[in-house]
């Protein structure tokens, strides 16, 4: 069983910065893909950006220059460093572990971007 916890959502000015974090508790295998999607109102859930356990990242497009992921895999946590936010930021985001054949999910934060 593993659980994620994420934090780090809330309201913010256009331009602004939020920091989330995110951090897995369980059986954690030590190769492993941890990442951010994210979903507004009335559109897909969409990878944001995503690390592997050897710290190879990879990012959306909408967001590359102004996010960046990392981990610490001493405490089995991902943060996501939001910079520059705009408007189009605005969604729930959740943290998700990819290891083996298994794929885990987080509760979700909300990340709202006033402009």
């Amino acid at each position: 069983q593993v659980q994620l916890v994420e934090s780090g959502g809330g309201l913010v000015q256009a331009g602004g910065s939020l920091r989330l974090s995110c951090t897995a508790s369980g059986v954690i295998f030590r190769i492993n893909v941890m990442a951010w999607y994210r979903q507004a109102p009335g559109k897909q859930r969409e990878l944001v950006a995503s690390i592997s356990n050897s710290d190879r990242t990879n990012y959306a497009e909408s967001v590359k220059g102004r996010f960046t992921i990392s981990r610490d895999n001493a405490k089995n946590t991902v943060f996501l460093q939001m910079n520059s936010l705009k408007a189009e930021d605005t969604a729930v985001y959740y943290c998700n572990l990819q290891q083996m054949s298994w794929n885990y999910w987080g509760q979700g934060t909300q990340v709202t971007v006033s402009s």
